[in-house]
Formats: C-alpha cells, sequence, structure tokens
C-alpha cells in the first residue's frame, strides 16, 4: 500500500520536526504535507481538534459581534473587538487543517494569500481589545503601536502580491511578542497607571496565559516558517471564558443599576406629575382644555394656571431646552419661580422678567421659553407677554380665520434685567385659543414634513365644532401619528398644550 502523501505538522511539534518539514520542502509552507507520510491517523486527530477548536472560537466571535449589536452601548466596544479577533482567529485555526490546504497549482499561492490575510486582520482588533482594559498606554503607546502594524502590514501584503510570495510574510504574532512585552515595559518605567477596572485580575489573568500561550507557540515555531498551533488556542479559550466572567459580572451589575434608575426614574416622573396642575380651572364663560405627553419618562414642559378674581386667569405654558432629567429640574425650578409671581399675576410682562431674573440667579447657562396669558372671561379680553416661545393661536369662529398673537422676546436665563412686552388681544364667542410648545409645530413625518407647516391651520378649521377636550385628545393623536415611523408612534420632544374656548350663550 502506498503511503499517504497529505499529512501535517502535528500540534505542539519539536524543534527537530519543524527542522524536518523546512529540509523536505525547503522551508515553504505547504512542503508539509508530503513530509510525514506515514503519519496520517496520528495527524487526523490534531486535525479533529483544530477543526472543533476553530469553529468553537469562531462562533463566539460570531455570538459576541450579534450581542454588541443588539445590546449596544455608547463606549462598549469589549465585544465588538473580541468578535473580531475571535472569528478570523478561529478560521485561521480551521484553515490550517489538512482537508483545508490545496497543495498544487495556482491553489497554493492562493490558499498562502488567504491564509495571510486571516492572521494580519485578527492583529488589529487583538490589540484593540487589549486597549480597552490596558488604556491607550504612556503618551498613547498602544495607539502608535496600532498605526505602526496597520502601515508595515499594507507594505508586507502590497510586496507579497507584487512578488506572488505569500510566504515572504512572516507570522503577525511573531513582532507583537516581543512589541507588546515592550510597551508594557515602558508604561511601567515612565509611571503610566492603566485605567481601574472591577475585577481587574481576572481580565489581566486572561491575557496572560493567552499572551504565554501564543508566545510560546509563535516562539517555538518561527524559524521554521510554519505556524502550527499547540497551546495558544486552550490560551484563547481561557481568555474568553475570563472575559465571560468579567462581562457576566457587569450584566448583573448593570441590570442592578437599570433597575435602581427606573426606580429613580419613576419617582421623578410622580415628583414632576405633583408640581402640575392637578385640575384646569372651572369658569362660567372658558372652557379649558389640556394634554401633557413627555418624550420620556419626565420632560422639560412646564404648564401652570394661576386664578386671578375676580374673572381672570393667568395661564403659563414653558419649554426648557434640552430632554429628560436635566430639563426636568429647571422646569422644577420655573414652577417655584412662578409662585414668587404674586401680585403680578395680571402683568404678563412682569411674570415673564420675574421668572427670567431669577433663572438668571440661580440656573445660570440653562434656557427657556415661555408665554404667559391672563383672561379676563367677563370682558373677553387678554394680555400676554412671551419670551422667544411659539405665538399662541385664535381660531376666530365668526370669521373663519387664524390669528398668531405673535411678540418679540428673549431666550429666559439669558440677561438679568431684559425687558419684556406685551400685548392685548380680544376673544368673541366661539374662538378658540391654543397655546403650545414646539414639540406640537415641529414634530416631522418620514419626509420631513413639519406638523406645524402641513397640519395645523387645516386641522384647526376641520375640527373646530369639537369640544375642548375632544379636540385635545385628537390633536395629541394626530400629532403622534404624524411623526410616526414604521407604523409605530414616535416622538422627537416633549408635547404640551392648552385649548381654551370662549363659550357661546
Amino acid at each position: 500500500m502506498a503511503k499517504s502523501r497529505d499529512a501535517t505538522v502535528p500540534i505542539g511539534a519539536t524543534t527537530g520536526t519543524l527542522e524536518r518539514v523546512r529540509e523536505c520542502r525547503g522551508g515553504d509552507h505547504l512542503g508539509v504535507v508530503n513530509c510525514f507520510g506515514g503519519q496520517m491517523q496520528p495527524l487526523l486527530g490534531d486535525d479533529v481538534m483544530l477543526l472543533i477548536m476553530g469553529t468553537v472560537i469562531a462562533t463566539i466571535g460570531l455570538a459576541a459581534i450579534v450581542v454588541h449589536v443588539f445590546r449596544w452601548r455608547p463606549g462598549e466596544r469589549v465585544l465588538l473587538w473580541l468578535g473580531l479577533f475571535a472569528v478570523p482567529y478561529g478560521l485561521s485555526l480551521i484553515v490550517k487543517t489538512s482537508p483545508f490546504q490545496p497543495g498544487f497549482g495556482r491553489q497554493r499561492s492562493l490558499w498562502l494569500f488567504g491564509e495571510r490575510a486571516i492572521e494580519l486582520s485578527m492583529t488589529v482588533p487583538a490589540l484593540l481589545l487589549f486597549e480597552e482594559f490596558y488604556g491607550r498606554g504612556w503618551r498613547s503607546s498602544i495607539r502608535w503601536l496600532i498605526g505602526s502594524y496597520v502601515f508595515f502590514a499594507i507594505i508586507l501584503f502590497a510586496m507579497m502580491v507584487r512578488q506572488n510570495q505569500p510566504e515572504l510574510i512572516p507570522a503577525p504574532g511573531t513582532g507583537m511578542v516581543i512589541l507588546v512585552p515592550a510597551v508594557l515595559l515602558l508604561g511601567r518605567v515612565a509611571g503610566y497607571h492603566p485605567p481601574s477596572l472591577p475585577h481587574k485580575r481576572v481580565l489581566f489573568g486572561g491575557l496572560l496565559v493567552f499572551f504565554v500561550a501564543f508566545s510560546r507557540d509563535h516562539l517555538l515555531t518561527a524559524r521554521a516558517g510554519v505556524w502550527r498551533p499547540g497551546l495558544e488556542p486552550y490560551g484563547f479559550l481561557v481568555l474568553v471564558f475570563c472575559l465571560g466572567y468579567v462581562a457576566a459580572k457587569r450584566l448583573v451589575a448593570d441590570e442592578r443599576q437599570l433597575v435602581s434608575f427606573a426606580d429613580e426614574m419613576r419617582a421623578a416622573a410622580r415628583i414632576q406629575a405633583s408640581i402640575l396642575p392637578r385640575t384646569t380651572p372651572s369658569m362660567d364663560n372658558l372652557q379649558i382644555a389640556v394634554r401633557y405627553a413627555p418624550m420620556t419618562a419626565v420632560a422639560g414642559d412646564l404648564y401652570d394656571f394661576i386664578a386671578i378674581p375676580p374673572g381672570r386667569v393667568g395661564i403659563l405654558v414653558a419649554d426648557v431646552a434640552g430632554h429628560g432629567v436635566p430639563a426636568a429640574l429647571v422646569a422644577s425650578m420655573v414652577k417655584v419661580a412662578v409662585s414668587t409671581q404674586w401680585g403680578r399675576e395680571g402683568e404678563p410682562a412682569k411674570v415673564i422678567e420675574g421668572l427670567n431674573s431669577v433663572l438668571c440667579r440661580e440656573a445660570r447657562g440653562q434656557y427657556v421659553t415661555a408665554v404667559y396669558l391672563c383672561v379676563d372671561e367677563t370682558t373677553r379680553t387678554g394680555r400676554y407677554s412671551a419670551a422667544a416661545h411659539p405665538p399662541p393661536l385664535v381660531w376666530r369662529r365668526g370669521t373663519q380665520t387664524l390669528h398668531e398673537l405673535d411678540t418679540p422676546g428673549l431666550l429666559l436665563g439669558v440677561r438679568p434685567n431684559e425687558v419684556y412686552s406685551e400685548e392685548e388681544f380680544t376673544l368673541e364667542a366661539g374662538d378658540r385659543l391654543l397655546l403650545y410648545t414646539d414639540g406640537l409645530v415641529e414634530a416631522e413625518n418620514n419626509a420631513g414634513q413639519s406638523f406645524g407647516e402641513v397640519m395645523l391651520t387645516r386641522f384647526i378649521e376641520v375640527h373646530q365644532h369639537l369640544g375642548t377636550e375632544p379636540f385635545a385628545d385628537k390633536l395629541l393623536k394626530e400629532v403622534l401619528a404624524w411623526s410616526s415611523g414604521n407604523g409605530q408612534e414616535s416622538q422627537a420632544d416633549d408635547i404640551t398644550l392648552v385649548v381654551i374656548d370662549v363659550k357661546e350663550k
């Protein structure tokens, strides 16, 4: 029976064995196929182990990438770099098995090109993964190492392609065995301190085991020019287990933090709800409805009513720049500032000036738009003042026209002694007054059209027959539907609207 010609170098080959490989085919990569003719059985066992290890590691890498994509968080890139390192690493193990090594003609050259490309591609994510734990190093030495590696890898690969000799490129890991410890030693001498990390010993223990196994295999096989993994895949699995342990601990900590954050947000939402009016004023000649739709659990929008006997009501609508908890805190401050304006309720300009003075003094750098109206239900007149807020709208049912109550005014919180103007307006029986924040008019559909420009005027006209409550309900529903995406309601800003109808006798 003829001896088999398709044998490969066993894992953990000795130096003598590697010398024998070089002698058989002049040291070239595929010469190992013809040098160990009678050793097919034990080699198949090694190939099976490599195939299994490569498949497992590549699968782990794909899983890490998938988890990173679906659980993406700003600044969290450990799983991404692990996946981009593990996938080509697993593939590099697989392609070193006998069934994946063609031994003749042009296939040999193409296969070596592919193998070298895989080996070159996994070093950068490996260094980026290390950087996640170690930091950039002394004077960004890790970044310099990555940049230098990419530069020389491109040059070497271009030379390999030009000369059609892929075996000229040494295994990229060999240089890392020397350069990484050198960078670490340099950082130690220069006094660099890695960032503080939870479970740091587990992380660096896994990295150390992998690096030792990695260095052992590459240094052992460097002279022969033929790299075959021995302990390295097992070291890699130890690293993965250590990373998995730390990731699990971090996941548990994150979940606890999210639960705590959710509890805090619910408490903040309850507190903010408590500072908003519980009911709308009940008046003989006016009907008032309010709709308040925060984008998140808490919002930067605010509305308030101030009863001014006899027969008058003050209405404030404000919008803090920004969203979420910071804006909600400023909105709470505006609410407190409103309570300091007693005695000025019937003077809109004075109320706005007072709010501006408090914000400039107590919340520097925080900006708010606001409008304040004082409406007399007996005389059907009103006065208003605004600070860069969207103008209130008046629908005149008698003439079927829409009017803006627009008066200039600087944002609250810019200049402490700013003077604001106020204007007077009149109302007729059947008129409708609409106050709102910019979340109503700036809501955009998928085509980038804003609700205020395209739909609001027509909506007010078509639905003028509705009472204040059903009108407010339908308007909010229409705005949310307008800004919907893929059939689901979406909201890009807080929305507050106040509808005031003058009763018809």
